[in-house]
């Protein structure tokens, strides 16, 4: 995958109209899942996750390559994304992530760090940050770890977990969706992310529906928003 260069683009979150769906020409970052072809609005990222592939369970877990092509981005950083069924991770399943992230670097891309796309329980967050922890201390120390998050860890989530997760990871994107659709009643938890102690950003639906709350931007941690971009 090969984009444009971008045009430069202000830090500072695009202001839209409360419920107004998604436009992903007024974002800077993205993820972009395996069958999904790159939009326009890519051209203009400054961050791009991409999915790299899938970790899934049973007998013998194993990561299964989801991009078979090296990507090739000049004007953005990348995050490689690991969407994640079981934490019962292999030395195989290790030496894979590092040499895809590998070949990566030296494809001539900036590649920022890996995300881990895993639905942690809220009430099991201890156990999912001594994974990542583990799983930090094999990353070579350039690349940052990020998590995508659920939306009610801002409500419900342990404040032991959350903060033994603060201890590990660079960043959580807390998604406002479930599959194709927006959680109904996300505003009232969207509302509670101050209590996280971790650097955020809010993962949005393109197309779908997003209504900031008030002081969101004033959070010190509150990094910006990601857009999972979708099929035309």
């Amino acid at each position: 995958m090969l984009l444009a260069l971008p045009l430069l683009l202000s830090a500072t979150p695009p202001q839209t109209q409360p419920g107004a769906p998604v436009d992903a020409t007024r974002y800077d970052a993205f993820w972009l899942w395996a069958g999904v072809k790159p939009q326009p609005a890519l051209a203009r990222a400054r961050r791009i996750y991409l999915l790299q592939g899938a970790v899934v369970g049973g007998d013998a877990p194993r990561l299964i390559a989801q991009r078979p092509a090296v990507p090739q981005v000049r004007h953005a950083e990348l995050w490689m994304v690991l969407r994640v069924e079981t934490l019962a991770w292999t030395p195989q399943i290790d030496a894979q992530l590092l040499a895809a992230l590998d070949r990566w670097q030296r494809a001539g891309n900036r590649v920022a760090g890996v995300q881990i796309d895993f639905d942690a329980r809220t009430r099991h967050l201890e156990r999912y940050a001594a994974f990542l922890k583990a799983l930090r201390a094999k990353l070579p120390t350039q690349y940052k770890l990020g998590i995508t998050g659920l939306l009610d860890w801002s409500a419900n989530g342990d404040p032991a977990g959350l903060a033994a997760l603060a201890g590990v990871v660079d960043e959580v994107v807390v998604q406002i969706y479930q599959g194709r659709h927006v959680i109904p009643g996300y505003q009232g938890y969207v509302a509670k992310l101050g209590r996280l102690p971790i650097p955020f950003r809010i993962g949005l639906l393109q197309g779908g529906e997003w209504t900031p709350p008030p002081g969101l931007t004033a959070n010190p941690r509150f990094q910006g928003y990601v857009v999972f971009l979708l099929k035309p």
